[in-house]
């Protein structure tokens, strides 16, 4: 299982929401290129980095901060927030990015399709969940959709790789949601990424015995409560 640091960027910084909300931000570094350099140097397998602001306003709007991080290390990055249409995305892989992350737009059948017929195994659905029901724009709306529902009609098109996100565990340090995520990993044939509240060790062994391909660590990282190096030799 992969164990893949966050980099969320906001007006150009390295930044964490709490459960994401954008009113409680913590900035951890002005400097994010120098950040992603750390995690390759302790082992990074890939970075996942998410441009918060391009998630509000339905466009990237970090894209250049990106392409400095995509150039500043060698291991893949992908990216996710405001990728609503294929040109979008195609701007995002110019910039180097390895893969992008759909999450409002993988609501539309039709462009998730075209997404899919595009990208290929370059694109993933992004699937952010509050109380089992999908979350869009960043966050901020919560749809009548169940996220299992979601996650199997964007197999069923095409997608092979899911990023599952608890928004309420997230930027919490308080442990991955692991029946969530295993009646997500069990609904789908598609690889599943856990993400939100993952802190410990034991939380890592947790969503790899769920089921999980790969788990998605932020603020555990930044805070110290979990050391990557140490992580990566415990789970190897």
């Amino acid at each position: 299982m992969e164990i893949i640091p966050a980099i969320d960027l906001r007006g150009g910084k390295c930044v964490r929401l709490l459960q994401g909300d954008y009113s409680r931000e913590t900035v951890f570094s002005d400097d994010p290129p120098a950040m992603a350099k750390h995690w390759e140097s302790l082992g990074a397998p890939r970075l996942h980095v998410v441009d918060l602001d391009g998630a509000r306003e339905g466009e990237p709007r970090n894209l250049e901060v990106v392409r400095a991080i995509c150039a500043a290390v060698s291991i893949p990055v992908e990216l996710g927030g405001g990728m609503r249409d294929t040109a979008i995305a195609q701007q995002a892989l110019e910039v180097g990015v390895d893969r992008v992350i759909v999450g409002t737009a993988a609501l539309d059948p039709e462009a998730a399709a075209a997404f899919v017929a595009e990208l290929g195994e370059r694109v993933v659905a992004g699937i952010d969940a509050r109380d089992g029901m999908v979350a869009v724009h960043g966050w901020l709306d919560t749809t009548a959709v169940r996220a299992v529902d979601l996650a199997r009609k964007v197999v069923a098109l095409g997608f092979r790789w899911i990023v599952f996100t608890d928004i309420q565990r997230d930027g919490t340090l308080g442990g991955t949601n692991i029946p969530a995520l295993h009646e997500m990993v069990t609904a789908v044939s598609a690889s599943v990424i856990a993400s939100g509240g993952i802190t410990t060790v034991e939380d890592l062994r947790a969503a790899r015995n769920a089921g999980a391909a790969g788990a998605i660590v932020g603020r555990a990282l930044y805070t110290g409560d979990l050391d990557l190096k140490a992580a990566l030799e415990a789970l190897c």
